[in-house]
Protein backbone atom coordinates (compact mmCIF):
# COMPACT_ATOMS: atom_id res chain seq x y z
CA UNK A 1 0.00 0.00 0.00
CA UNK A 2 1.39 3.41 -0.95
CA UNK A 3 2.20 5.95 1.81
CA UNK A 4 -0.41 8.32 0.37
CA UNK A 5 -3.18 5.70 0.51
CA UNK A 6 -2.12 4.61 3.99
CA UNK A 7 -2.16 8.17 5.37
CA UNK A 8 -5.48 8.88 3.65
CA UNK A 9 -7.11 5.84 5.26
CA UNK A 10 -5.63 6.81 8.61
CA UNK A 11 -6.89 10.40 8.43
CA UNK A 12 -10.39 9.48 7.27
CA UNK A 13 -10.54 6.87 10.03
CA UNK A 14 -9.29 9.48 12.50
CA UNK A 15 -12.11 11.83 11.53
CA UNK A 16 -14.75 9.10 11.83
CA UNK A 17 -13.51 7.88 15.20
CA UNK A 18 -13.23 11.45 16.48
CA UNK A 19 -16.87 12.10 15.63
CA UNK A 20 -17.89 8.95 17.51
CA UNK A 21 -15.90 10.08 20.53
CA UNK A 22 -17.16 13.66 20.41
CA UNK A 23 -20.77 12.52 20.01
CA UNK A 24 -20.50 10.37 23.10
CA UNK A 25 -18.91 13.30 24.93
CA UNK A 26 -21.81 15.59 24.07
CA UNK A 27 -24.30 12.94 25.16
CA UNK A 28 -22.45 12.73 28.50
CA UNK A 29 -22.71 16.53 28.78
CA UNK A 30 -18.95 17.13 28.87
CA UNK A 31 -17.59 20.64 28.34
CA UNK A 32 -15.76 21.63 25.15
CA UNK A 33 -12.38 20.49 26.45
CA UNK A 34 -13.86 17.14 27.52
CA UNK A 35 -15.50 16.60 24.13
CA UNK A 36 -12.26 17.38 22.29
CA UNK A 37 -10.29 15.12 24.62
CA UNK A 38 -12.69 12.26 23.98
CA UNK A 39 -12.53 12.93 20.24
CA UNK A 40 -8.71 12.79 20.25
CA UNK A 41 -8.61 9.69 22.45
CA UNK A 42 -11.08 7.79 20.28
CA UNK A 43 -9.30 8.86 17.10
CA UNK A 44 -5.71 8.09 18.03
CA UNK A 45 -5.41 5.53 20.85
CA UNK A 46 -5.42 2.50 18.57
CA UNK A 47 -2.88 3.98 16.16
CA UNK A 48 -0.59 5.15 18.95
CA UNK A 49 -0.56 1.70 20.53
CA UNK A 50 0.15 0.08 17.17
CA UNK A 51 3.02 2.47 16.40
CA UNK A 52 4.62 1.94 19.81
CA UNK A 53 4.51 -1.84 19.35
CA UNK A 54 6.02 -1.86 15.85
CA UNK A 55 8.65 0.75 16.72
CA UNK A 56 7.31 3.63 14.63
CA UNK A 57 8.62 6.55 16.70
CA UNK A 58 7.21 9.02 17.30
CA UNK A 59 3.68 7.66 16.77
CA UNK A 60 1.99 9.24 13.76
CA UNK A 61 -0.59 10.96 15.97
CA UNK A 62 2.22 12.94 17.63
CA UNK A 63 4.60 13.32 14.72
CA UNK A 64 2.09 14.55 12.12
CA UNK A 65 0.02 17.65 12.93
CA UNK A 66 -2.76 16.49 10.60
CA UNK A 67 -3.97 13.86 13.08
CA UNK A 68 -4.50 16.38 15.87
CA UNK A 69 -6.04 18.88 13.44
CA UNK A 70 -8.40 16.25 12.02
CA UNK A 71 -9.52 15.07 15.46
CA UNK A 72 -10.05 18.63 16.70
CA UNK A 73 -11.98 19.59 13.57
CA UNK A 74 -14.28 16.58 13.99
CA UNK A 75 -14.73 17.41 17.67
CA UNK A 76 -15.63 21.02 16.98
CA UNK A 77 -18.02 20.08 14.19
CA UNK A 78 -19.77 17.65 16.52
CA UNK A 79 -19.83 20.01 19.50
CA UNK A 80 -21.35 22.93 17.60
CA UNK A 81 -23.36 20.89 15.09
CA UNK A 82 -24.53 18.10 17.36
CA UNK A 83 -28.13 18.19 16.15
CA UNK A 84 -27.04 17.60 12.55
CA UNK A 85 -24.70 14.77 13.56
CA UNK A 86 -27.49 13.10 15.52
CA UNK A 87 -29.59 12.90 12.38
CA UNK A 88 -27.40 9.97 11.39
CA UNK A 89 -29.01 6.87 12.86
CA UNK A 90 -27.07 6.08 16.03
CA UNK A 91 -24.03 8.18 15.03
CA UNK A 92 -21.65 6.81 17.67
CA UNK A 93 -21.97 3.29 16.29
CA UNK A 94 -22.07 4.29 12.63
CA UNK A 95 -18.98 6.51 12.70
CA UNK A 96 -17.29 3.99 14.96
CA UNK A 97 -17.94 1.30 12.32
CA UNK A 98 -16.33 3.46 9.64
CA UNK A 99 -13.30 4.16 11.82
CA UNK A 100 -13.05 0.49 12.77
CA UNK A 101 -12.93 -0.60 9.13
CA UNK A 102 -10.37 1.98 8.03
CA UNK A 103 -8.07 1.55 11.01
CA UNK A 104 -8.16 -2.25 10.83
CA UNK A 105 -6.96 -2.04 7.23
CA UNK A 106 -4.42 0.75 7.63
CA UNK A 107 -3.09 -0.78 10.86
CA UNK A 108 -2.52 -4.15 9.22
CA UNK A 109 -0.86 -2.53 6.21
CA UNK A 110 1.50 -0.46 8.37
CA UNK A 111 2.43 -3.48 10.46
CA UNK A 112 3.25 -5.46 7.31
CA UNK A 113 5.33 -2.56 6.01
CA UNK A 114 7.38 -2.67 9.23
CA UNK A 115 8.18 -6.35 8.69
CA UNK A 116 5.65 -7.86 11.06
CA UNK A 117 4.45 -11.32 10.01
CA UNK A 118 0.88 -11.85 8.74
CA UNK A 119 -0.53 -13.14 12.04
CA UNK A 120 1.03 -10.36 14.07
CA UNK A 121 -0.05 -7.79 11.48
CA UNK A 122 -3.66 -9.01 11.66
CA UNK A 123 -3.64 -8.72 15.45
CA UNK A 124 -2.15 -5.24 15.28
CA UNK A 125 -4.71 -4.27 12.67
CA UNK A 126 -7.46 -5.39 15.02
CA UNK A 127 -5.82 -3.46 17.88
CA UNK A 128 -5.65 -0.34 15.72
CA UNK A 129 -9.35 -0.66 15.05
CA UNK A 130 -10.60 -1.35 18.56
CA UNK A 131 -8.13 0.66 20.67
CA UNK A 132 -9.73 4.07 20.23
CA UNK A 133 -13.23 2.85 20.96
CA UNK A 134 -12.02 1.04 24.08
CA UNK A 135 -10.35 4.13 25.53
CA UNK A 136 -13.34 6.29 24.59
CA UNK A 137 -15.70 4.03 26.52
CA UNK A 138 -13.38 3.68 29.51
CA UNK A 139 -13.04 7.46 29.84
CA UNK A 140 -16.81 7.79 30.29
CA UNK A 141 -16.96 4.72 32.58
CA UNK A 142 -18.74 2.40 30.18
CA UNK A 143 -17.90 -1.23 29.46
CA UNK A 144 -15.95 -1.12 26.16
CA UNK A 145 -18.08 -2.09 23.17
CA UNK A 146 -15.52 -4.70 22.13
CA UNK A 147 -16.32 -6.71 25.27
CA UNK A 148 -20.09 -6.77 24.96
CA UNK A 149 -21.56 -5.56 21.69
CA UNK A 150 -22.30 -6.96 18.27
CA UNK A 151 -19.27 -8.53 16.52
CA UNK A 152 -16.88 -5.62 17.11
CA UNK A 153 -13.41 -7.15 17.26
CA UNK A 154 -14.55 -9.96 14.93
CA UNK A 155 -15.35 -7.42 12.22
CA UNK A 156 -11.91 -5.83 12.66
CA UNK A 157 -10.29 -9.26 12.41
CA UNK A 158 -12.15 -9.94 9.17
CA UNK A 159 -10.92 -6.73 7.54
CA UNK A 160 -7.36 -7.22 8.81
CA UNK A 161 -7.26 -10.84 7.64
CA UNK A 162 -8.49 -9.98 4.15
CA UNK A 163 -5.85 -7.25 3.85
CA UNK A 164 -3.06 -9.56 5.01
CA UNK A 165 -4.27 -12.32 2.67
CA UNK A 166 -4.38 -9.93 -0.27
CA UNK A 167 -0.87 -8.76 0.52
CA UNK A 168 0.41 -12.34 0.71
CA UNK A 169 -1.15 -13.06 -2.68
CA UNK A 170 0.33 -9.82 -4.06
CA UNK A 171 -3.06 -8.48 -5.11
CA UNK A 172 -3.37 -4.78 -6.06
CA UNK A 173 -3.12 -2.79 -2.79
CA UNK A 174 -5.87 -0.21 -3.32
CA UNK A 175 -8.68 -2.60 -4.37
CA UNK A 176 -7.63 -5.06 -1.66
CA UNK A 177 -7.79 -2.34 0.99
CA UNK A 178 -11.20 -1.22 -0.27
CA UNK A 179 -12.64 -4.75 -0.20
CA UNK A 180 -11.18 -5.45 3.24
CA UNK A 181 -12.50 -2.20 4.73
CA UNK A 182 -15.91 -2.71 3.12
CA UNK A 183 -16.16 -6.26 4.46
CA UNK A 184 -15.34 -5.06 7.98
CA UNK A 185 -17.86 -2.23 7.80
CA UNK A 186 -20.65 -4.39 6.35
CA UNK A 187 -20.22 -7.08 8.99
CA UNK A 188 -20.22 -4.50 11.78
CA UNK A 189 -23.21 -2.67 10.29
CA UNK A 190 -25.24 -5.85 9.88
CA UNK A 191 -24.33 -6.93 13.40
CA UNK A 192 -25.63 -3.60 14.74
CA UNK A 193 -28.84 -3.73 12.70
CA UNK A 194 -29.62 -7.39 13.36
CA UNK A 195 -28.19 -7.76 16.85
CA UNK A 196 -25.61 -10.42 15.97
CA UNK A 197 -23.50 -11.33 18.99
CA UNK A 198 -21.03 -13.93 20.06
CA UNK A 199 -22.27 -16.25 22.82
CA UNK A 200 -22.59 -14.32 26.08
CA UNK A 201 -21.26 -15.72 29.34
CA UNK A 202 -23.96 -16.86 31.75
CA UNK A 203 -23.54 -17.21 35.48
CA UNK A 204 -25.92 -18.21 38.18
CA UNK A 205 -25.40 -17.52 41.84
CA UNK A 206 -25.26 -21.00 43.45
CA UNK A 207 -26.88 -19.55 46.55
CA UNK A 208 -29.90 -18.15 44.71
Amino acid sequence: MTPLLLSTLDLVGTFAFAISGATLGVRKRLDLFGVLTLAFAAATAGGITRDLIIGAHPPAAFGDWRYLATAMAAGLVTFFGYEQVERVRNPVQMFDAVGLALFAVSGTSKALAFGIGPVGAVLLGMLSGIGGGMLRDVLVTEIPAVLQRELYAVAALLGATLLALGSALELPPAPTALVAALACFVLRYLAIRRGWNLPIATWRDPES
